[in-house]
């Protein structure tokens, strides 16, 4: 297990020149920071956002901090498999996958595949699009230059399960159950696919982080009534910033001592606050045999399969 030095910031990021990176979800909060200090350290990064408006104001506000930062903007919305395989086809190169976007704690929503709407975006889109990306991933890593996913998870992960029979939560739903069913299963794929990359010696490393609580637009977005207005109360008094809760993630898509498998969250209060250590999952998220009922599910409803030279179940 990584040592991680107590007070790692962005800062102890090495340089990143010739290196390619996507961050979905980059327009605001830990995916722009994500994305500006990427660029700040000479990383190309491709902002993959839903909305190309915020999209482009989030590109002016790192290039007018950092004049010629190689920052380019992409259309992807996770919620549309459809638009999850066109984004896919137009990227010939990346390096590294910051799994960042996510929906949290909405009123009931479908997707426009009929999924529920936390559960297909923030992780059917994710498990599509590595899959998707897994040839690019694999020939840069293949060419020595330290291919790496990192999946974006949340402490609200622990308690989570699998709603195997009710996924849509057409027969009981509840926003903040159905984050924890999704973040429970980011952790359950990041998990099984660095077991997958390293059963077929894939050189690409999977690593799972999660901010602790940092204040972003997440918490007033999908919320409605009393939920955001407390959400609101609590990013103003506990939350740390999404500068800080960002480092988190940097750490695990950059730091030369990460290790596949890992999961980077904060170190302090409980993992919200605070700059980066190896933390645990809950135990049931380590489990293989769900991770792998939770794979083939998605496998099928995403319609991606993934490619490896040699099945983990052998």
């Amino acid at each position: 297990m990584t040592s991680i030095k107590d007070g790692w910031t962005a800062k102890d990021i090495p340089r990143q020149d010739g290196r390619v990176f996507v961050v979905t979800g980059a327009n605001s909060g830990l995916g722009f920071a994500t994305a500006r200090e990427l660029a700040r350290h000479g990383a190309t990064v491709l902002l993959a956002v839903r909305n190309a408006e915020k999209g482009r104001q989030a590109i002016g506000r790192i290039t007018d901090e950092i004049p010629g930062a190689d920052v380019q903007l992409r259309s992807l919305d996770l919620a549309d498999l459809d638009s999850v395989r066109s984004f896919a086809a137009g990227v010939a190169t990346v390096h590294a996958l910051v799994n960042n976007a996510g929906v949290m704690m909405p009123p009931r929503t479908l997707t426009k595949q009929g999924f529920e709407l936390q559960f297909g975006a923030n992780h059917l889109g994710h498990f599509a699009l590595t899959g998707l990306l897994l040839p690019a991933l694999r020939r840069a890593g293949a060419a020595g230059t330290d291919a790496r996913v990192v999946t974006v998870s949340s402490g609200l992960h622990r308690g989570g399960s699998i709603h195997f029979d009710d996924l849509d939560g057409a027969r009981s739903y509840s926003p903040t159950g159905f984050y924890s069913q999704s973040k429970f299963a980011n952790v359950l794929f990041g998990l099984e696919l660095d077991r997958r990359l390293r059963a077929a010696g894939e050189p690409i490393r999977s690593l799972l982080a999660h901010p602790g609580y940092a204040a972003t637009n997440l918490q007033l977005a999908g919320p409605t009534g009393l939920m955001k207005f407390g959400m609101r109360i609590s990013n103003a008094l506990i939350a740390q910033s999404a500068d800080m809760g960002a480092l988190d993630q940097l750490y695990a898509a950059t730091d030369p001592g990460a290790e596949g498998g890992e999961f980077i969250g904060p170190r302090r209060m409980r993992e919200q606050r605070g700059t980066p250590t190896v933390v645990q999952p809950d135990p049931n998220a380590t489990d293989p045999a769900l991770a792998r009922r939770l794979w083939d599910l998605s496998e099928e409803l995403t319609g991606v399969h993934y490619d490896f030279a040699v099945s983990s179940r052998n």
